[in-house]
């Protein structure tokens, strides 16, 4: 096992070089000189460019004593040998960095093995073997910092005294370069991408000659061609060039019908090999080749870093995906902000419509529970009760209040293009305004009409049947329950994030209805259009397209506030939920059914104070998430962040009520 750090003895190192060592030996006696390099390393918060690197100062020692001890250098001269002529070097260069997989889940679980399982230094694979030799990602800095007389000797020990043929070195590199093209071609032909990409780029038809200029590559630099290699690699950058844009010109297509997070990794993987080519490129073609290689060595060492990060992957290839849900949240997020009076009063209306739809929801909830099921199925009729008032509500064109953040954060995201100005800023803040004025209509328009009504259902119903729908114990548990001094903050924060997750789900199962045009297969898939005839096959799409992710949050919000209480109690979990119009309609409820003495109990004040704090906690928690996703998917700095929750605090200093009261 070849420990992290060692206090190696150069002396030591360079007596036990044995070329006639096994394989995994002399492997080994090179990845302990390594060590021996970086033994000492610069202090993480030491500038690089303050002075020479210790590696770098440890690497023209060591070429010093092989200058002054002509014996060690012949060993160490016969190990070197036997390494290039034994390792498959072209496995380092098209391979390494590269997934062999087409999927993003299958790239984790490949970096989750490198993580958890060792390496060895057994084997002729130097892409295997190059994560034990450069195991951290600043030998990429000292690497870079050897300067051009150290190279040349370094240059002057790596190639064997008898390779009089320069052409040799430059082998793998040409096997590579084909080897890239091949896997270039293989992904420009996919199915999900061919089929995606510009109609008039394919016409040069860029992926089917990269295997053939790569082949004229080979043979002009076998040749010593020069002229004729510097046209085939200009050639071959501009096909390369070409296959980026049609790569390119897969996003537009995603614009419009959805994206899928295994096809933008294959594109992504695409990009990277193209570079890749070039970087090699460079190397075959350039009048001082050891400052290419030694730039790409450095490069390979920071992708090694990368290969080790299991939050990279993650981090880039859904920001893409998450810029998609943000924007798809928008097209209705737009919808639920006020930006004036007459948008105001609309909001206050919806929003009592959908008190009036919720103060129904409440006693239904009550009736659930009554019914004396056992906890899951309890669980899951109150959801089934949550969900179809919800969905009733969206078909109504009428509002819940704490849904409003959760779909127009993404909305609010899309001022965020630009942020590079103060006018940008100020207007995104002027958007904040609206938003809160909008949440403050939902959660006034919801409230004032769900606590009104119920109360009202419950006196009208204890004066014509002489007693209540909500009994007296259900209304002593409402108030031992929904009590500020309970755990009813940190619920109403974890409904928070249920409103939060149920957006995210909308946005998922908006983007798979598009990807796989089932608009379009309602509209004219023959079976269906024989049943539906053709114009209601047209409407039921077009109902389909435009109410998908309104359905889909809707329902996943109202079973999640049903069943995940009772799956959590099952786990042991102390988690409930505590959402603020519900629970002002049970508090409204259990006034109903204790009568007025209840305006006495401390308990009862205790539950009327907790519903500003579940309101404000429901919308709060709700937003930044969302509002979090959609900063990331804009790759907003965190400098620039800071410029906007500034910008914020100043407007909410200066002129507090351009947040509750709307513009004239």
């Amino acid at each position: 096992m070849v420990p992290a750090e060692g206090p190696w003895d150069l002396s030591a190192l360079l007596t036990s070089a044995d070329a006639d060592a096994s394989l995994p030996e002399r492997h080994l006696w090179l990845v302990r000189l390594l060590e021996w390099l970086r033994h000492a390393p610069l202090p993480q918060q030491q500038p690089m460019q303050a002075q020479t690197p210790t590696p770098l100062l440890r690497l023209r020692h060591l070429l010093n004593v092989l200058e002054r001890h002509p014996q060690h250098e012949v060993q160490v001269r016969r190990v070197l040998r036997r390494f290039w002529e034994e390792v498959d070097t072209a496995a380092l260069l098209a391979d390494y960095g590269f997934s062999p997989r087409t999927s993003l889940l299958g790239e984790l679980g490949q970096r989750l093995r490198l993580r958890v399982l060792p390496g060895t230094p057994d084997t002729r694979d130097l892409g295997e073997l190059f994560t034990l030799l450069f195991p951290q990602e600043r030998d990429a800095e000292w690497l870079e910092a050897i300067d051009p007389p150290t190279l040349q000797r370094l240059i002057t020990l790596l190639t064997p005294k008898d390779h009089a043929d320069a052409v040799n070195w430059k082998a793998p590199f040409l096997d590579a370069i084909m080897f890239l093209a091949t896997s270039i071609r293989a992904l420009g032909f996919s199915p999900m991408i061919r089929a995606r990409m510009s109609r008039e780029l394919l016409v040069a038809k860029p992926f089917r000659q990269l295997a053939r200029v790569a082949e004229d590559i080979r043979e002009h630099a076998e040749n010593g061609n020069a002229e004729a290699l510097l046209v085939s690699a200009q050639y071959l950058r501009a096909l390369l060039d070409t296959c980026r844009r049609c790569a390119l010109s897969v996003n537009d297509h995603l614009e419009e019908h959805g994206i899928s997070v295994d096809l933008v990794f294959e594109l992504d993987q695409l990009d990277r090999r193209t570079h890749r080519i070039e970087d090699l490129l460079n190397c075959v073609i350039s009048n001082n080749p050891g400052t290419e290689v030694t730039r790409l060595l450095a490069q390979l060492v920071r992708t090694a870093g990368e290969r080790r990060s299991l939050r990279e992957p993650f981090t880039r290839h859904y920001s893409m995906l998450a810029r998609k849900v943000a924007e798809r949240s928008a097209e209705t997020g737009e919808h639920y902000i006020t930006r004036d009076r007459g948008a105001y009063a609309r909001m206050l209306k919806a929003a009592a419509g959908g008190g009036a739809v919720l103060a129904g929801t409440t006693l239904m909830k009550f009736f659930v529970m009554a019914l004396g099921l056992t906890a899951f199925w309890a669980g899951f009729w109150a959801g089934v009760n949550y969900a179809g008032s919800f969905v009733l509500i969206h078909l109504a064109h009428w509002t819940v209040a704490t849904k409003q953040p959760a779909m127009t954060a993404p909305a609010m995201a899309e001022k965020l293009r630009d942020v590079s100005n103060d006018a940008a800023v100020e207007g995104f803040v002027d958007e904040v305004a609206h938003l809160i004025r909008s949440q403050s209509a939902g959660i006034l328009g919801n409230l004032t009409v769900v606590a009104p009504l119920v109360l009202g259902v419950q006196l009208a119903a204890n004066a014509l049947f002489g007693r209540p729908l909500v009994g007296e114990a259900s209304a002593e548990h409402v108030l031992d329950s929904l009590t500020l001094l309970g755990p009813t903050p940190f619920y109403a924060a974890f409904t928070g994030v249920l409103l939060f997750a149920s957006s995210i789900i909308a946005g998922w199962v908006e983007n798979w209805f598009v990807w796989h045009r089932l608009d379009s297969a309602i509209m004219w898939n023959p079976r269906i259009v024989s049943h539906l005839g053709r114009a209601r096959a047209q409407r039921w799409a077009e109902f389909w397209r435009n109410n998908i992710s309104g359905f889909t949050s809707n329902i996943s919000l109202g079973l999640m506030l049903g069943i995940v209480p009772v799956v959590s109690a099952f786990f042991g979990l102390p988690l409930d939920v505590r959402h603020v119009t519900l629970s002002t309609g049970q508090i409204a409820a259990a006034a109903g059914a204790l009568g007025t003495q209840v305006l006495h109990e401390p308990a009862f004040w205790w539950c009327v104070a907790a519903i500003p704090v579940t309101g404000v906690l429901n919308l709060s928690v709700s937003f930044l998430l969302a509002f979090r996703v959609a900063l990331r998917s804009r790759g907003i700095r965190l400098r620039d962040r800071s410029r906007i929750y500034r910008a914020i605090r100043q407007r909410l200093w200066h002129k507090p009520l351009s947040f509750i009261v709307p513009p004239r």
